[in-house]
């Protein structure tokens, strides 16, 4: 049997907290020759469609790791204030 073509698909579900999620998926095809290691060439496109979801959530993970720890920051503010305001009552 000839393989010609190779499809490679990699999908991640990133929690993004507070009930929120973010998805990214990467397909990727090669035409290969009969010659070519078709293994070889599968494990390339894997590695190559999971950088690229990694790459892409980038972003996105930070700025969801940066409104976290703003509202974890802000929400430790304010019970220290209603505690300092217990305390002086």
């Amino acid at each position: 049997m000839d393989i010609k073509t190779i499809a490679v698909t990699y999908h991640r579900k990133f929690n993004l907290g507070d009930y929120e999620s973010l998805e990214l998926g990467c397909s990727l095809w090669a035409q290969i020759d009969p010659e070519e290691d078709a293994d070889g060439v599968t494990q390339f496109l894997y590695q190559q469609a999971k950088a690229s979801v990694k790459e892409a959530a980038r972003p996105v993970i930070q700025e969801s790791l940066h409104q976290m720890n703003k509202v974890r920051m802000q929400r430790q503010s304010t019970k220290a204030q209603t505690e300092t305001e217990l305390d002086n009552f």
